[in-house]
This record gives C-alpha cells, sequence and structure tokens, in this order.
C-alpha cells in the first residue's frame, strides 16, 4: 500500500455556515460545498497546503453525523489519507486482519473514492482511505 498523502481532516460540525467563519477569518477560503446524500452530509471543503480540512454538517438526524456530535460533540471526526491504489490498500488491510467497516470503495464528496477503517483497528481514530484519480 502506497500512502500519498493525508487528504483531509473531516470535522463534523452543527453548522457549515457558522463554522465557515472561523476559516474564512484566517484567509481560507472554501472550494464550495456538496450534499452527499447517501452519507446523509454536507460538506464544504478549505484547502490548506496540499490537504483540506472538510466541514461535515448533517442533513438528517439518524444521520451519521449527527450521531456523532450527539456523542462526542463537535469536533475532529475522522483522519483521511489518499491512497494510489484504494482496492489494493483495502485487501492488504483485511490480509493483515484490520477491521475494515467497508470492504469495498464507495463515492464520496469531491468524486473521490473512499472507504473507512474501523476505529477499533486504529487507536480510536476513524480513518478515511480516499483515492482521486
Amino acid at each position: 500500500m502506497k500512502i500519498l498523502k493525508i487528504d483531509h481532516i473531516g470535522i463534523a460540525v452543527k453548522s457549515l455556515a457558522e463554522s465557515s467563519k472561523l476559516y474564512e477569518l484566517l484567509g481560507i477560503k472554501s472550494t464550495g460545498t456538496e450534499e452527499v446524500a447517501e452519507q446523509k452530509v454536507k460538506v464544504a471543503f478549505f484547502p490548506v497546503g496540499d490537504s483540506e480540512v472538510e466541514l461535515l454538517e448533517s442533513t438528517a438526524p439518524d444521520g451519521p453525523i449527527a450521531r456523532y456530535i450527539e456523542k462526542n460533540g463537535e469536533g475532529m471526526q475522522h483522519l483521511a489519507l489518499r491512497v494510489d491504489d484504494l482496492e489494493a490498500a483495502l485487501a492488504e488491510l483485511k490480509a493483515k486482519g484490520v477491521r475494515l467497516i467497508d470492504e469495498k470503495p464507495r463515492y464520496g464528496a469531491g468524486g473521490a473514492r473512499i472507504a473507512f477503517v474501523h476505529p477499533k483497528s486504529t487507536g480510536g481514530i476513524l480513518l478515511e482511505l480516499s483515492e482521486r484519480k
């Protein structure tokens, strides 16, 4: 598996509009918002160097971000690493006994193919693997 870089850090927020203000005050402009209906979330990306900060707002009270905020409050929800070959990375991790949430890639924001590694295998961090062509 080849990890290329930290793709983004995902931060769960109650309001994209309110939370975006801090990044704008820092001089970081959003590249826009997008809704990912499958994940019941609306996202905004803020480029920082060659990575991004991703703000995630739930679009449904039963969505994963709403549940995360209810349990943990707002804050860092996941770390995303960009890999060169997502299928190969998943196969390698599975062969090594790593617990996966997704054994097959799915589509996320920005057209990325993504898959999540279970926090029980990562010391408590929800890890997203991301592939962008």
